[in-house]
């Protein structure tokens, strides 16, 4: 039977099939997923664990089975197998290794991944499989108008409401038995804490990361962070490219006005480029750190150490400042491993400068278009970001050297107390490591790194704070001002007034929620003197994560302030950004002018 014939002969059953490979997937998916997380965070018996390993090898037996019958009835199957490769690659890694186990007794994925000390490599391969398909079908599901239509929500609410989502799924996962070492578990508050934490990239925390949480509970927190790290840039771009029957002109504009993307229709490729940029940098940063670790870090096995590596490359990356030592990178171990303390840097800056700035300057394609055209400069928002996010690197680093020289940089000779102040003004933008022990900080640089906290990352990243786009907008506006200038110019560049107003309302709303939190703090934590209070919120709204030791001492109403804090941090500058995006309602008249002293 040649290929047409096949064809004529599938295609009267094709729409029922692949209807019913669809409803078998999702239920398979889901009841996958259910298995896992039972088996992980509540199971003990070592019997009954083995049960479910069998039932959920089952579900990939029949995930394999149906992809096979995806491809019988694609009728274009080269085209098919070319734009399903990736799931074609899991689909070959899960045949193999059910023929291996189950017929050859040769179990590939734990030989390979067990062979160089890789715990749990079984479990991670079907963590991986279930949660791809079930990624699956939720991106086929968006793609079904039928489910677009039953509900319309707006943009700004959906990411709300996403966020909202990875909070409390990442709150119950802790909750569970097996994620914890202690034989209490952990407090529904505790872990709401943690969560809200890891999944809007802060790094505060209320128990230590390391010796808390077993490595079951460490990899739901480094996939908190991932998520939480690509978050509003994924849901923007994931909106704007899948939704294709849901979104309309409007909200691309404002995908396409958030990221900087060159044209509407560029903002449609930004998901697959974004997610590749950022696993790359991840990956590079995670294979450098395993080769930077200090002489006295010591890990009990091959794995382990890989584990440390990919955790840190991304807590980094994502800006999210956790880390598996008690004190941070100012444990012992890794105190002087400067090397490795530079490469979290980098890390940092490349997390923190922004994905359409980096897509601007460090792309293959600018790289290549500049070498051809060297007078070619870069995109406004890159040179903004890039320039300032340099000055005030070069002011922390300054200022912390000169603050401290005589306090925390006391032990350290010229070479390490430059690259200290370096790495902790670097830090102190929106990543929250640290490198010297904060609490003993003095007032002075307290404050500093309250004003470069505030200010925070670029626009586009993954970090907080109100973005360095916003603060240079603001001053060159008062400059303005000052100068009795009509026009607001930047690089021979003149910035609309209505860019000027978004600027000023989303730091007027930052001064005006920190200001408020501060003072509900020093109500329900008045043990603490407010410079410690102030320096906490502004930490937890910028999504940063430093902390001068009082973040588990926190009563669980000043708790609930950070959390807020945090989440607010995280989706209320972007929220407010694409409200202000939208189109305003047109009016035909205008008042009279009047004249309001003001100053």
């Amino acid at each position: 039977m040649n290929t047409e014939t096949l064809n004529r002969v599938l295609y009267g059953s094709k729409l029922r099939a692949y209807a019913i490979m669809r409803r078998t997937t999702y239920v398979l998916s889901v009841l996958a997923v259910g298995l896992l997380i039972y088996a992980h965070g509540v199971v003990e018996s070592p019997v009954r664990l083995q049960n479910l390993y069998y039932a959920i090898d089952a579900i990939l037996a029949i995930f394999v089975i149906i992809y096979f019958l995806r491809i019988l009835y694609a009728f274009e199957r080269g085209k098919f197998l070319k734009r399903t490769w990736f799931e074609g690659i899991l689909m070959a890694v899960v045949f193999i290794n059910q023929i291996g186990t189950y017929f050859l007794d040769t179990p590939v994925v734990y030989n390979v991944f067990e062979g160089i000390g890789i715990p749990l490599s079984v479990e991670l391969y079907r963590v991986i499989v279930s949660l791809y398909m079930l990624l699956l079908l939720v991106v086929e599901l968006l793609e079904t108008k039928v489910h677009l239509k039953a509900v319309q929500l707006k943009p700004s609410i959906t990411f709300l409401l996403s966020f909202i989502f990875l909070v409390l799924v990442g709150t119950g996962l802790l909750m569970l038995p097996k994620m914890t070492n202690a034989p209490e578990g952990m407090r529904f508050i505790d872990a709401l804490f943690m969560a809200t934490s890891a999944s809007c990239v802060t790094g505060l925390a209320v128990v230590d990361p390391g010796t808390y949480f077993t490595f079951s509970g460490q990899v739901v927190l480094l996939l908190l962070i991932q998520m939480g790290g690509l978050g509003i840039l994924t849901f923007a771009t994931f909106f704007a490219s899948l939704m294709r029957q849901g979104v309309g002109v409007k909200q691309h504009v404002a995908m396409h006005e958030l990221l900087e993307s060159e044209s509407l229709y560029s903002t449609k490729g930004l998901l697959q480029k974004l997610i590749f940029l950022t696993f790359s940098i991840e990956a590079i940063g995670a294979v450098i750190v395993f080769a930077t670790w200090g002489p006295a870090a010591e890990f009990q096995n091959l794995g382990s150490k890989i584990f440390y590596s990919v955790f840190h490359a991304v807590s980094a990356f994502c800006n999210a400042g956790f880390s598996l030592y008690p004190e941070g990178l100012y444990t012992e171990p890794v105190r002087f491993a400067y090397v490795m303390h530079m490469t979290i840097a980098m890390l940092i800056i490349f997390g923190g400068i922004g994905f359409p700035t980096i897509l601007d300057v460090l792309s293959p394609k600018a790289m290549r278009e500049r070498l051809n055209s060297p007078w070619k400069n870069w995109k406004m928002l890159s040179r903004i970001t890039i320039y300032t996010s340099a000055a005030l690197i070069l002011l922390g680093t300054v200022g912390f050297f000169l603050l401290e020289y005589y306090n925390t940089l006391s032990g350290l000779n010229f070479a390490e107390a430059v690259v200290t102040s370096f790495f902790q003004s670097v830090t102190t933008r929106t990543a929250g490591f640290n490198s010297v022990d904060i609490s003993a900080l003095n007032v002075p640089t307290l404050m500093m790194f309250i004003f470069l906290m505030f200010i925070g990352a670029s626009p586009g990243s993954t970090g907080g704070g109100v973005k360095t786009t916003t603060f240079v907008v603001i001053l060159v506006s008062v400059i303005a001002t000052i100068r009795n200038k009509r026009n607001i110019e930047i690089g021979h560049r003149t910035i609309p007034h209505y860019v000027s107003y978004k600027a000023f309302t989303i730091f007027t709303f930052a001064a005006i929620l920190n200001i408020f939190f501060i003072f509900v703090l020093t109500i329900t934590d008045a043990q603490f003197d407010i410079m410690r209070l102030a320096f906490e919120q502004v930490s937890a709204f910028a999504t940063v994560g430093l902390s001068t030791g009082i973040t588990a001492g926190f009563s669980d109403a000043g708790k609930m302030v950070l959390i807020l804090s945090m989440y607010i941090g995280r989706v209320g500058t972007l929220t407010l950004a694409l409200a202000l995006s939208t189109r305003a309602t047109s009016t035909n008249y205008r008042y009279p002018a009047t004249h309001l002293a003001v100053g």
